[in-house]
């Protein structure tokens, strides 16, 4: 077992480990686990979030092990480099790797959990809230930021996104973290392309386009144009994988 704790953080060790043998039967479950499983665990108060990535097949099991990074990993390091940059995302403790002969057995992402926080997918659909327009305009300006910083954020889905008031203001955490590109410029179209997986409400994708252009200083006609665009591609795919899904399973039975 590799087991990397960030700065000063060392002395959950034996903390850690005992939540990890005891993973499977314990903790809080967030979300459903169908595909990774993200639970929270208790320490004397101090409420960790474990985020155990799916398994991989035989051949990824090898690729993570020799030539790429390991999402646990990718996930802790991102962290750090958000956090250098001043966005906000909750704090990294440490990642665990597993390994055999082969490969990559298991990995855990360990950070601390986020208390008192909504999920912008919670914001988006509550009409009645107050603040959502201001959020969405939040939202899209972390967005430009993001971008502005080179980072492409692939796993742009409400759920991803966790929203905390902090006196006046809302601070918006990124998390899931391991899928991001990273460039020296990133040009408009590939900016809009971005928001293609967060929604298809049309006054919500007006807000963001209306807001971007203004912090881009483009045509808000334009980013209008090209975010629906993405939006509509990004439908047709996930149609098209349902169907697929669909005949693999008429095929089986």
């Amino acid at each position: 077992m590799k087991l990397t704790f960030a700065d000063g953080l060392s002395q959950y060790k034996d903390d850690i480990i005992l939540i990890l043998n005891k993973f499977k039967n314990d903790g809080t479950l967030i979300g459903n686990g169908t595909r990774n499983i993200i639970k929270f665990f208790d320490l004397d108060g101090f409420k960790v979030n474990f985020k155990s990535f799916k398994q991989h097949n035989i051949i990824n099991r090898h690729v993570y092990k020799f030539y790429r990074k390991s999402k646990a990993r990718r996930s802790f390091e991102y962290a750090h480099m958000l956090i250098s940059k001043n966005f906000y995302t909750p704090k990294p403790i440490a990642y665990i790797e597993n390994h055999d002969f082969i490969g990559l057995t298991s990995s855990y992402y360990i950070s601390e959990q986020l208390e008192n926080s909504r999920t912008l997918a919670d914001i988006l659909a509550d009409n009645s809230f107050s603040d959502r327009e201001r959020i969405i305009k939040e939202y899209t300006a972390m967005m430009h930021r993001l971008h502005d910083n080179g980072i492409v954020f692939l796993d742009n889905s409400p759920g991803n996104f966790l929203i905390k008031k902090e006196g006046d203001d809302y601070c918006i955490y990124l998390v899931d973290l391991n899928r991001m590109n990273f460039y020296e410029k990133i040009e408009l179209d590939k900016r809009l392309k971005n928001f293609a997986r967060l929604t298809n409400d049309p006054e919500i994708i007006k807000t963001i386009a209306t807001e971007y252009a203004s912090l881009e200083r483009a045509s808000a006609e334009y980013c209008l144009e090209k975010i629906n665009q993405a939006t509509q591609r990004m439908l047709v795919k996930r149609r098209i994988k349902k169907v697929l899904k669909l005949y693999k399973k008429v095929i089986k039975i």
